[in-house]
């Protein structure tokens, strides 16, 4: 595998693994799930707070709804690989800016 793909792959990998924790620690502080529902408050602080979480925890929040509504209203296969798609594309790019921000601040070389 060349080191770019070897690159990608990391990206993808780190970007889920941000959505993920994101999300989970967003549900272990607010006792309910991550969803986009957080941009209907109105124009409020907290609205406008939720963006940049949004930005990184989409990934999980798309994956987990695509997954759960595949198993629940027996969602087209089309539909969920669309998503999974979308979700995975959406990781590639936060995991790649994640990790040059980290590059930026010297913690990876």
């Amino acid at each position: 595998m060349s080191p770019d793909t070897m690159n990608s792959m990391f990206s993808l990998f780190i970007g889920f693994a941000l959505a993920g924790a994101l999300a989970s620690g967003y549900q272990v502080m607010a006792e309910r799930p991550a969803g986009f529902g957080l941009l209907q408050q109105g124009a409020a602080p907290r609205t406008f707070a939720a963006v940049p979480f949004l930005v990184f925890a989409a990934p999980f929040i798309i994956m987990r709804n695509t997954l759960r509504g595949a198993r629940i209203e027996r969602r087209r296969f089309e539909f969920v690989m669309m998503a999974t798609i979308i979700s995975g594309f959406w990781s590639l790019m936060s995991g790649t800016f994640f990790l040059m921000t980290l590059r930026a601040a010297g913690v990876l070389t």
